[in-house]
């Protein structure tokens, strides 16, 4: 986005790429779909140190701003009810086509399989030079901290980096004994014992721990409390639709009218026979067990279990998993309307490389795309 928008502006550029084709974590983006902004972008979508930081680059390059460019190099948008945005095509692929051919045709020179070491070895070679590393996450797509160490070298502070939008680690057998069952529930995170926040969405157990869409919208306060060394835990609602009173009756209900049958049979009209199993499991109650013999303080027992299945979190999935890395470049050491670093002149950083992390939902791809525009903007300029 950076090479671009000042090759258009007539610059010669030079883009030093270490794998040996460009975009490779677009290409995996959106489980190959590339959910590649959102309509609905503010600061509340962003994390980090500083979170403001980022409204001067969303205010001016937003959603109308890149629907514009994408127009522009032929790459026609979709946007879902809930904000998100994908390309019409529905492939990762062709937005990281159009993106290189785009540049190339500027006249944007790409050195693949170019892993630069010396910054200041580059610096006395340019006349600007923007980082745009990303950042630890996604390490088998080349993720690294090479910005990050780029940025000491000219005494920037570094905030220390941890995974985000991540699977996390559970400390039960009984997680493991589930893998492969998915559902749709609310998730509860619990810091130190008290509810930080709350997302709905599906939810995959795996021999590790516990995946899906609802757990990536926590990771980030997981893991970053992880990092703080806090005691980190999940309350897993498995029928948000349901509170425990109404609940109660029903499987009261059931089990009168299907006295014959276990409770597993009960309970497998409301919740993934795995599951079931697993939650029974774990409140020690035998799935053998007859609907005649399940009296009311054990129908309260199993309630609150689907309610509010607990457990801990001992660890996230690690960088190498995450989509997304919190912590890095500090913001507060960056000119907010240029991303030129205000400790060494000509030198810039945008996108993943700094302290700020959005939410899933395109948000992240947004913030590079702006923060790209934005150093591209200022050196363009000044040129």
């Amino acid at each position: 986005m950076c090479a671009i928008f000042c090759a258009r502006k007539s610059l010669s550029v030079d883009i030093y790429e270490q794998n040996d084709k460009c975009a490779k974590k677009i290409l995996v983006s959106g489980n190959g779909r590339c959910n590649i902004t959102n309509k609905h972008i503010s600061k509340e979508n962003f994390f980090g140190e500083n979170n403001t930081f980022v409204e001067d680059a969303i205010k001016n390059f937003g959603f109308n701003e890149f629907e514009k460019f994408a127009s522009s190099i032929g790459l026609l948008l979709e946007t879902k009810d809930d904000g998100r945005v994908y390309p019409y095509s529905n492939e990762a692929k062709s937005v990281a086509t159009l993106l290189i051919n785009h540049a190339k045709n500027l006249g944007v020179n790409i050195l693949t399989n170019q892993k630069v070491s010396n910054i200041k070895d580059l610096m006395s070679k340019y006349d600007f030079v923007v980082v745009a590393t990303g950042s630890q996450a996604a390490s088998h797509l080349g993720g690294c901290d090479d910005g990050m160490k780029f940025a000491q070298k000219f005494a920037h502070n570094i905030i220390p980096t941890y995974p985000s939008l991540v699977q996390l680690h559970l400390d039960s057998p009984i997680a493991a004994k589930t893998s492969g069952a998915k559902t749709n529930g609310e998730v509860t995170l619990l810091i130190n014992h008290k509810k930080d926040s709350s997302c709905f969405g599906d939810i995959l157990f795996t021999s590790y721990g516990i995946s899906g869409f609802a757990i990536l919208d926590i990771s980030q306060r997981a893991s970053i409390s992880l990092m703080n060394h806090d005691h980190v835990s999940i309350s897993i609602n498995l029928l948000p639709s349901f509170n425990p009173q109404k609940l109660s009756s029903h499987i009261s209900n059931l089990t009168k009218e299907m006295a014959d049958f276990t409770i597993l049979d009960i309970l497998i009209g409301l919740i993934p026979i795995k599951i079931a199993m697993s939650l029974l499991e774990d409140l020690e109650i035998s799935h053998t067990i007859k609907g005649f013999d399940i009296h009311t303080k054990l129908i309260k027992k199993i309630a609150n279990g689907i309610l509010n299945w607990r457990f801990e979190v001992k660890d996230t999935h690690g960088f190498r998993h995450a989509e997304v890395s919190g912590g890095g470049v500090d913001t507060k050491e960056i000119n907010p309307k240029t991303f030129e670093s205000l400790k060494q002149k000509n030198l810039y950083f945008c996108g993943e490389v700094l302290d700020i992390v959005g939410q899933r939902g395109g948000y992240n791809f947004a913030f590079a795309w702006a923060s790209g525009y934005m150093a591209a903007k200022a050196i363009t300029q000044k040129s």
